[in-house]
């Protein structure tokens, strides 16, 4: 094992921070290893905005109904960004539409979201906390205008990052036998028996995080959030859309 390894291992989420600043020179850094994140093509079509704003951080909280992230010393979002990509194009006397298909959605998506896990990564190295959140999807026309963010950009992820101000208990993770497979795709006889083990410790780690307030496991998990269609981010294509991105070739 190496620090590295042992800091990946020991992740958990950090909702609550201390009121303490991250130094300039350190959150510099952490931009630094964002930038030098991998990236599809070398086209770089992921940016980050810092949300300083109390009235926008209060906004974007709302908007994904975690009020809890105004109060982080840092509040990032990370997003898809061909604006830049179109522009240079335009400057070029090219068509700039030419910059935001599918294709280069779906590159910037993943780009952000990989600078992203290296931001945690080197955050967590330092000392600091740091929670991931996704909720912003299901109001994306209200980040845009909350933000500004132009045409051919598109929010995808939030990251708070301050000092922990709380020491959670680390959650459980599916054993790796059901994930990483080899050569072919592998699934036992029945999930359900075959994850009984695992439920049992996901019961017990929501009956001491919440002090015997919420019993639940995977299983569940999985019927709550999965069991019936949800209509909360049916138009989420149409915001993809409304930003300039062509999603039917």
């Amino acid at each position: 094992m190496n620090e590295t390894i042992d800091v990946q291992l020991e992740h958990r989420t950090i909702r609550e921070f201390k009121s303490d600043p991250i130094p300039e020179d350190i959150f510099q850094t952490l931009m630094d290893v964002a930038m030098h994140t991998p990236t599809s093509r070398g086209i770089q079509s992921a940016s980050i905005i810092r949300v300083k704003d109390q009235a926008k951080r209060e906004k974007l909280a709302e908007i994904g109904g975690q009020e809890y992230v105004a109060r982080a010393p840092e509040y990032l979002l990370f997003i898809v960004d061909l604006a830049r990509a179109a522009a240079i194009l335009q400057e070029m006397g090219l068509y700039p539409q030419s910059a935001a298909t599918i294709d280069t959605f779906q590159e910037g998506f993943t780009d952000a979201v990989l600078m992203v896990q290296n931001v945690v990564v080197a955050a967590e190295s330092l000392g600091l906390g740091a929670n991931i959140l996704g909720n912003i999807l299901n109001e994306p026309k209200g980040v845009i205008e909350a933000i500004g963010l132009p045409l051919y950009t598109f929010p995808v992820l939030e990251l708070t990052l301050g000092y922990p101000g709380e020491n959670p208990q680390r959650k459980p993770r599916m054993p790796k036998e059901f994930r990483v497979m080899t050569d072919t795709y592998v699934r036992p006889d029945s999930y359900l028996e075959a994850l009984k083990d695992y439920d049992a410790q996901m019961r017990e780690y929501y009956d001491l995080r919440n002090k015997g307030k919420r019993e639940d496991k995977f299983t569940n998990q999985i019927f709550q959030n999965l069991g019936k269609v949800r209509n909360r981010r049916a138009s989420i294509l149409d915001d993809i859309e409304s930003q300039g991105f062509l999603m039917h070739p």
